[in-house]
């Protein structure tokens, strides 16, 4: 009897071995699904959008800047952030997100009609010039503008309150003088 009862508890340990390698193993798989599989599929989807971003694009950085795309290089981009129009030079992949994808890049891109160089050259946005400024007139011209133009009217004196009420308490007795005399009649 010893030799079964060794026998069974010797089966056992190996199927308690296999069903703890079947969990193992299933949680291998679930975590593989849950996490890693996911976070690989945005990884692909960001570093498309990356190596997709085109002179015009409006981006916003990881540390939060949002600018615009002016020139494009392998592994960098020059933007062009705020008012002033100051432009840096950043990589790419500090890219967060693009805001607001170039129209151009998005019509050559879909009709394949553009070659590859076409795509590739790096554009510069038109420059503007400077803004001239006017002259500053010579202080006699404006003295005569000043001059020339229409004075406003000085108002009369004005009136005190102690002469107002006593003006109308005349004619309120001239009106009522004037009505008495028509109903007299």
């Amino acid at each position: 009897m010893k030799t079964g009862s060794v026998l069974l508890a010797a089966s056992s340990g190996t199927a308690g071995f296999g069903m703890q390698m079947v969990i193992l193993i299933g949680f291998i798989a679930l975590m593989y699904f849950l996490l890693i599989r996911p976070q690989k599929k945005k990884e692909k989807s960001v570093n498309e959008m990356r190596n997709a971003l085109r002179v015009g694009d409006e981006i916003v950085t990881i540390g939060g800047i949002c600018g615009k795309i002016v020139k494009t290089k392998d592994e960098t981009l020059i933007i062009q952030v705020g008012a002033d129009k100051t432009k840096f030079e950043v990589m790419r992949w500090s890219v967060s997100s693009v805001v607001n994808k170039n129209k151009k890049a998005q019509d050559t891109a879909s009709s394949g009609k553009g070659s590859a160089e076409k795509q590739d050259r790096e554009e510069e946005p038109r420059r503007k010039g400077p803004r001239r400024l006017k002259k500053a007139e010579p202080e006699e011209k404006q003295e005569e503008e000043k001059k020339a133009a229409p004075q406003p009217k000085k108002l009369k004196k004005e009136e005190t309150a102690e002469q107002k009420p006593a003006e109308a308490a005349e004619e309120v007795k001239a009106e009522d003088a004037a009505a008495d005399a028509e109903a007299e009649k």
